[in-house]
């Protein structure tokens, strides 16, 4: 390769770097700019190995959070008091103004999932996945005293390290903005 074509192709290399990372510069700034009103179909999910709480209107990604989870993150919940922030499908049950940790969105662990795998794993009784199993399928909250153990929320707190005993934390301020924008009944997806 002669001088003057590695100059154009290093050119054309260098110019297109740039101008990608330019771009997703401007996507993400405008994505965090954006603010969580009048949402129509909102919907959340939770990338915990991302550390990213993501909120959806229908198919549109519209914001992004840093978040933190509980002290043993990395598997899925299994029990009370094991540190780790459950994966599934949920919905929020509850928002409670009054948390100890700002703001909250109650989640609805444990789900059927977890109710199934529970009593398989003989941790509680088919009375308890009966309870639980129904309570999803009105969607209002299922049992939080098993123990599968339960009280998962998304709430304020701040985001230095995996702190929660399974939560998931966000700063206050944002868990305002979230808080005020998210209706009870929505959609939560916790992902690895």
């Amino acid at each position: 390769m002669s001088r003057k074509s590695f100059i154009i192709v290093f050119a054309v290399v260098v110019t297109a770097v740039c101008a990608t990372a330019a771009f997703m510069q401007i996507t993400s700034s405008k994505m965090q700019k954006t603010k969580l009103t009048d949402l129509k179909n909102p919907s959340i999910t939770i990338r915990k190995s991302a550390r990213v709480l993501e909120v959806y209107d229908g198919d549109k990604l519209v914001r992004t959070f840093d978040m933190v989870l509980g002290f043993s993150p990395d598997m899925d919940k299994e029990v009370e008091g094991d540190g780790r922030t459950p994966e599934g499908e949920f919905y929020v049950f509850t928002k409670n103004p009054e948390s100890r940790f700002h703001l909250s969105l109650g989640l609805s662990y444990p789900a059927k999932d977890d109710a199934s795998r529970g009593f398989a794993g003989g941790l509680i009784s088919i009375d308890e996945r009966d309870q639980i199993v129904k309570a999803i399928d009105e969607r209002r909250m299922p049992p939080q005293k098993t123990a599968l153990g339960g009280e998962i929320y998304i709430h304020g707190g701040g985001t230095a390290n995996d702190w929660t005993d399974g939560c998931i934390a966000l700063q206050n301020e944002e868990m305002t903005e979230l808080f005020a924008a998210i209706p009870t009944g929505t959609k939560v997806k916790i992902v690895k």
